[in-house]
Order: structure tokens, then sequence, then C-alpha cells
């Protein structure tokens, strides 16, 4: 495409916006490089996103795992994207067919594939933060994988900015773009991770803070897991009301309900737990999350 044509192409869309009938969505273009005050302190952040043979991070295998670095400032501001890793990764099993048709990614394509462990260990090992989208699901079978990710604390672009405070009016990738103004190629996990960290990058609609800065912040903070062991079947209602999880639908262990509070609300959760589950003489077990652990099987 000419500069010309671009530019006549750009006051079409333009046009089309400020009619108030249509709305016009940008394909996600490649991130320029942002000039900052010289000494401005920065550090590598990894976004990675993996395909698998399905949600059990013990028994399901990853098929395809994407790497994107990423040079961010400390307030935030995304300063540089690097060149995407990707790689598939035979199963050693057929691939489930509505794996297949979610991904598109098929037997033949990951035939004999492996995916180069020398080559992950030495992208982690400059980084300071990893991220994923869903980091719940992704950081289990990575550090399975490769157990260099481990020693790294980990983010969620998904759940640790808030996106429906902001207006966005779901959670997967897809709708935050769309609900950003732009669109992508979904069939490959780097696009994933390409339009992850553009979303991250941008201002959010309502507060006007950069969407990594409020990642930042929720990463940074200690939070307390604290476990109804014990509780009684028929408070699981209440639980669930109340925020609480099922450890068995994360693979954790014990299997019981959970809940992350931040620090100042530890004291009051477990009163609650004591005064209406538990009753008065049972501590329930609490754990200190940071980034190193969280949304890992160790947390």
């Amino acid at each position: 495409m000419t500069e010309e044509e671009a530019k006549r192409l750009e006051e079409m869309a333009l046009t089309l916006s400020a009619s108030g009938v249509y709305r016009v969505l940008r394909k996600l273009a490649p991130r320029a490089r942002v000039a900052v005050e010289p000494g401005t302190p920065t550090r590598t952040g990894l976004f990675v996103d993996v395909e698998t043979t399905g949600h059990d991070a013990e028994t399901d295998e990853i098929i395809e795992i994407a790497i994107v670095p990423f040079i961010y400032a400390l307030d935030g501001r995304i300063i540089d994207v690097g060149e995407p890793f990707q790689s598939f990764r035979d199963p050693g099993r057929a691939i489930p067919p509505e794996v297949i048709a979610l991904t598109g990614i098929t037997d033949a394509m990951v035939a004999d594939q492996t995916i180069d462990l020398t080559t992950l260990e030495g992208m982690v090992a400059p980084a300071a933060l990893v991220v994923a989208h869903n980091a719940a699901f992704d950081r289990r079978f990575i550090e399975r994988l490769c157990p260099a990710f481990a020693g790294k604390p980990w983010a969620c672009s998904m759940t640790e900015v808030d996106w429906v405070a902001e207006g966005f009016e779901g959670l997967k990738l897809a709708y935050l773009a769309m609900g950003a103004g732009f669109f992508y190629d979904r069939h490959r996990a780097a696009n994933d991770c390409l339009a992850a960290i553009e979303l991250l990058a941008m201002p959010l609609p309502h507060s006007g803070t950069i969407a990594m800065s409020r990642l930042l912040a929720r990463a940074r903070s200690v939070t307390w897991r604290i476990w109804a062991e014990g509780a009684p079947f028929e408070h699981k209602d209440d639980l669930k009301r109340r925020g609480y999880r099922w450890s068995g639908d994360a693979g954790f262990r014990p299997r019981t309900w959970y809940i992350d509070v931040p620090e100042e609300k530890q004291a009051d959760e477990i009163a609650y737990l004591k005064a209406t589950v538990l009753g008065a003489g049972k501590e329930p077990p609490v754990q200190r999350i940071t980034a190193y652990d969280r949304f890992s099987n160790r947390g």
C-alpha cells in the first residue's frame, strides 16, 4: 500500500467514525519504539501464551508456545516490543478435535516438533516479569515445561486490570481489542501476545491510567490466601457469593474453598469464617501470596 493510499483510507475511516453511524476497527500494527528521558529505569518483560491439549496442567500437554519480550518503564510505559518466539510441540498423542477446531493446530503441524528449552531459559533469564492473559492457566503449563519460569514474578493481564470498571464488556482478548478499537489475526499465539501488549500500552478509557501501570501495581501487592478448610457443604453457596473459589478447579491442594484478599482485609475475612462457617475454635490456614507464587500450584 502506498503512502497516498494509506492516507486516503485513513480519511475515509475518520469520516465514517465521525458520522456516528459506523465504528471503525483498525488492524493491529507493529508498535513503534517510544522515546524516553535519558536514564529512565526500564525492565524486560515477557508476554507468554500457550495452546494445549486440554485444561489439566498435570496431564495435558503444550502444543504451541509464544513469547514476546518487551521493555517497560517502572511507571508502566511500554518502551519497545521485541521479536516474537513461537514454537510447536508434539504432545505424543492425537490432538482432541475440539482443540483443533478452537486453535487451528493439527497433528500434522506439530508432528516431530519440539520446543528448545535452552532458548526459553535464555529468554527468561533477564526478565523482571512474566505476563499472560489468564496466568492461572499458562503459568502451571509453562513451569512444568521449563522450570526456569518458576523463579520469576508473574502477572495476569486478564484479572489484574479491572477492564469492566473501565467500560469493557468482556475479558477475552478479542473483546478487549474490539473495545480498544483494533482487530488482529487470532489464529496464532504470538499475535495474542502482541495484542495483549498493545492493550497494556494504552491509557484506560475512564481513568486515563496506562493499563500496564495498573498491572504492575497489582503484581507488586501482597495478598493473603485464606482456606476455608473443613467448611460444611451447606455453606458452599454462601462462600461462592462471597467470592470464594473451589481449589479443585485450579489443581491446588488441598481441595477446599479459598479466597485471596488484600492485607488490610485479612483479619475481617478470618473473623467472618470463624463466626459463620468454621466455628470460633477453628483457625483457617492462611498463606502469603506474592507475584513469585501467584497463579502457580505453589500458590
